[in-house]
């Protein structure tokens, strides 16, 4: 009877283990498994630094109104730090995040960016409290998982609440661009088509030349100066289409 007690208290204490080890591996942030390395994934924050950031058209590191804070990437609300790149290029790539606002907030991820075109740098993944800011106020091609100003993201988005963690996603393969918001393909369109050159003449960037084209571009997080945190920023290469 005691050895069949112990047995039970040992098989117990292993379940357990298990268990708290599996929720410890469900909570790790800004790390990659062996399959998603092996699919050719890597980081662009690891949690400790902004390795392989700097600011935009300046080539310095990223300012103090950028901060690393318990694992997660902050911008710090009213605290000029500038927009900040990636210091490599991507032309064919899925890229994937978290991210979540203050109330009121306003931040975007730009893509396909150049360091020439100042004005314009890039395609703007639209991240912002759709209801609470006056941009969002605007219209649906300024609000989340937009390309800012141009394209409006399906109008049955799902969108969590302000000071929740959303997950997001850019597809870009030859010209095919797709959106993607907490698993749900959003927005597609195709780079240098009629319908976005259309969209872009009808847009703030209808005077940017070039913009709307694909190139090869850095990734850019923008600086509105309000609060805004990311974490599990990753990327995968794709060949080209």
């Amino acid at each position: 009877m005691k050895k069949r007690f112990a047995l039970t208290l040992a098989t117990g204490f292993v379940a357990a283990l298990i268990a708290t080890q599996t929720l410890h591996a469900a909570d790790a942030v800004n790390e990659l498994s062996a399959e998603e390395k092996s699919h050719g994934w890597r980081l662009l924050f690891d949690g400790k630094s902004l390795n392989g950031w700097h600011l935009y058209a300046k080539k310095s590191p990223p300012e103090a109104g950028w901060k690393v804070e318990d694992g997660l990437l902050k911008k710090v609300a009213k605290q000029r730090g500038g927009d900040i790149v990636t210091d490599q290029t991507f032309g064919d790539f899925d890229l994937r995040w978290e991210w979540r606002v203050a109330a009121g907030g306003n931040n975007g991820v730009k893509y396909l960016v150049t360091e020439q075109r100042t004005s314009a740098p890039g395609h703007e993944y639209q991240m912002i409290d759709d209801v609470g800011h006056p941009d969002g106020k605007l219209g649906a091609k300024r609000q989340t998982a937009a390309f800012y100003d141009v394209l409006p993201p399906a109008a049955d988005k799902q969108l969590k609440p302000v000071g929740e963690w959303n997950s997001s996603r850019i597809l870009v393969q030859g010209n095919h661009v797709e959106h993607w918001l907490n698993g749900k393909k959003v927005l597609e369109y195709d780079l240098g088509s009629d319908a976005v050159k259309a969209a872009v003449a009808a847009s703030k960037f209808k005077n940017s030349a070039g913009f709307g084209t694909k190139i090869n571009g850095h990734i850019m997080l923008t600086d509105h100066q309000d609060e805004c945190w990311f974490r599990n920023l990753k990327i995968r290469e794709l060949p080209a289409k």
